[in-house]
């Protein structure tokens, strides 16, 4: 089932049940648009489809993948598409000391070079609309997230890479909004995490890496469709002066989720107040305590 006349389009990458892009789905579906859902294994897709929306294999990694999705959205929409949602990402969390990087290429494949190939390959449907294009980003990428380098890095470049696109795209009427997620409920806790090396620097407290692993699922957390439901209203409010767009209409900047409006004010107020939050936060002050320990007993 396609769109009605005149219904608008949303195309969400990573809607697996359990997460951010599902809820997105329910959402914007809710809210009268006609939704394009993609997964890698689009059988689990089946109780969106069910609701009348459409149900699209993706894998933003692969470029023959890419390049099939648009070709169905095309013939889905009519060659247009009023919004994108790069949603499609992939945690990383290990010290920065212990990374494997064919692991880190992994991660920089799905939250980068993804968002980056599917702007390019859906900008011809986004100008034809004039529409929009949301890339999730994350507090992480202006924070320490302390075990959370690779994940920080990947996150900065997608901020840094939709702050030019958005002006790039500005002269054919296509905007660009940057979601700043906090801690939000996903999938993240079930999933297989990466473990520490035997020999880790950080083995003296291996207790605080594997409770910064699922750090995001009991801190402030937000609730994913709470969450949903923020994003999808500023999403389609109407345009306003560029000047204006913080505090009315649609947002260049959505700050939303756990910790959103603390990182926010740190951003602002200067860079060492989210250093000495997070250092205590994670726990790395613990580190401190055991390393100046093993220390004084050297000197016994």
């Amino acid at each position: 089932m396609g769109p009605l006349p005149g219904q608008k389009t949303v195309l969400i990458t990573g809607c697996t049940p359990g997460g951010i892009g599902h809820a997105l789905c329910l959402e914007f579906h809710a809210k009268g648009l006609h939704v394009i859902a993609t997964a890698r294994n689009v059988s689990v897709l089946a109780g969106l489809a069910e609701l009348g929306m459409s149900a699209v294999a993706l894998d933003v990694t692969d470029a023959e993948s890419i390049k099939t999705c648009h070709a169905e959205v095309a013939k889905i929409t009519g060659g247009s598409l009023d919004i994108l949602v790069n949603n499609a990402g992939r945690t990383h969390t290990h010290p920065a000391t212990d990374i494997d990087m064919d692991d880190v290429r992994q991660t920089f494949e799905t939250n980068v070079f993804g968002v980056m190939a599917m702007c390019a390959a859906f900008a011809d449907q986004l100008i034809a609309a004039k529409g929009l294009i949301i890339n999730i980003a994350s507090l992480a990428a202006v924070t320490p997230y302390a075990f959370g380098s690779v994940y920080c890095a990947s996150k900065g470049a997608v901020v840094s890479y939709s702050r030019t696109l958005r002006l790039e795209l500005k002269p054919f009427g296509v905007r660009v909004m940057v979601t700043m997620a906090g801690t939000v409920q996903s999938q993240i806790a079930s999933k297989t995490h990466r473990t520490l090396p035997e020999n880790s620097i950080y083995q003296r407290v291996r207790d605080v890496f594997e409770r910064r692993l699922v750090f995001s699922q009991n801190n402030g957390t937000m609730k994913t469709e709470d969450f949903a439901r923020t994003l999808v209203a500023k999403a389609l409010k109407g345009e306003s002066p560029a000047f204006l767009r913080a505090w009315f209409g649609r947002p260049d900047w959505l700050w939303a989720g756990g910790f959103s409006s603390m990182v926010w004010l740190g951003t602002i107020i200067g860079e060492w107040i989210l250093d000495a939050v997070l250092y205590r936060k994670i726990g790395l002050d613990k580190l401190e305590r055991v390393l100046k320990e093993e220390q004084r007993k050297k000197l016994k």
